[in-house]
């Protein structure tokens, strides 16, 4: 068994465990407990454990040691329940459907209603339900983390801490600055559109996806001020290829591979980078049409047809092809400043061109 797929398993099980547990504690206080928490275990169960790799790297990085420790397994846990939580409140945001092929979290309730023959609003009930589960995920997850903290020296659990609440402060920010673009795209000239797009990827994405959880395993391995910056330099470019990455499979992705349909982006009107520099080199008049279309949930699949060669002939997808290259290159660039052993550093370089070339 390779280290990423021990770590994964061995995450998935502590993930199983905290479950389980609260199943325990809280389920007896009524009839349909079980059911609410079995749709957290079904929200936990698999994806690609990117975020707990990176965690354990940045934790090896300052430890020295490779095999994953109960402090990174704990951390890592936290941080998967995290973007759980963040994944079960941005459907709700986004209007998804489906998550990793299966129903998002407020349609999976929302069934539960009409299958349970209950009286009311179904479509209500599952937007409140899956609101409520992304708030115990966040509460299980901040469980975790300090039972991370409370097995590293006191200092070292200070500063991972700090940084943890920094993190969270953040992705909300970035989540609002995502909705608002959405609305606020009339108001908004074209030329400053890249550069509100760049902001928002770096900070509900690219932070919190890669730079984030290296960071915060490294401050529990009490790693210097010095190594922290240099885990930066190469954490925070990576990040935003993995986010520009994601906008692409959000707008080309195979539905087989993502879990989401083609275009799903565009229907939800997705203001990335690549948005935006499709607009820029778009004609006036195809660019007033790309804005006219997206987000608009009544477009067809000739419309979503139409705007995928759009942003295809117009450059903008090369445009962000060459982005991600341009970032992965200064992240791999950043890893050479690094002192590391070689079994982390050939770690990191495999984990940055996964996460730059990925298919879902």
């Amino acid at each position: 068994m390779s280290e990423s797929s021990s770590l994964s398993s061995k995450v998935q099980r502590r993930l199983d465990a905290t479950i389980a547990e609260n199943l325990r504690v809280l389920g007896p206080i009524g009839v349909d407990v079980p059911a609410f928490l079995e749709q957290a275990a079904a929200f936990t169960t698999g994806g690609k454990r990117l975020r707990a790799a990176f965690c354990s790297a940045g934790f090896s990085s300052a430890e020295g040691t490779a095999e994953p420790s109960d402090v990174v397994v704990l951390a890592a846990a936290s941080i998967e329940l995290f973007h759980a939580a963040a994944l079960v409140h941005d459907d709700i945001i986004d209007r998804s459907d489906t998550r990793r092929g299966a129903p998002s979290t407020h349609r999976a309730f929302a069934s539960h209603h009409r299958d349970s023959g209950w009286a009311g609003d179904d479509a209500h009930f599952g937007l409140s339900a899956a609101i409520l589960l992304g708030d115990l995920l966040l509460v299980w997850s901040d469980q975790l983390f300090v039972e991370a903290c409370a097995l590293v020296a006191p200092e070292n659990a200070v500063r991972a801490r700090a940084e943890f609440s920094k993190m969270r402060g953040e992705v909300t920010v970035g989540q609002y600055l995502d909705l608002v673009e959405e609305v606020a795209w009339p108001v908004v000239p074209i030329e400053d559109r890249a550069s509100r797009a760049k902001t928002i990827a770096i900070s509900k994405s690219a932070r919190y996806s890669v730079e984030e959880p290296l960071v915060l395993g490294a401050l529990l391995g009490g790693a210097s001020d010095d190594l922290v910056a240099q885990i930066r330099a190469f954490g925070l470019p990576l990040g935003l290829a993995f986010q520009l990455r994601d906008d692409v499979l959000g707008v080309f992705g195979d539905e087989a591979v993502t879990g989401k349909p083609s275009g799903d982006d565009l229907r939800e009107g997705k203001r990335t980078l690549m948005i935006a520099a499709a607009q820029e080199l778009a004609s006036p008049e195809d660019s007033a049409r790309l804005d006219e279309l997206l987000g608009d949930q009544s477009v067809t699949h000739a419309d979503i047809q139409w705007m995928q060669t759009l942003i295809t002939e117009s450059g903008g997808l090369q445009r962000t092809e060459d982005l991600i290259s341009s970032s992965l290159d200064e992240a791999l660039s950043g890893l050479r400043e690094l002192e590391l052993d070689s079994a982390s550093r050939s770690l990191l370089e495999q984990l940055a061109e996964r996460t730059a070339h990925r298919k879902h």
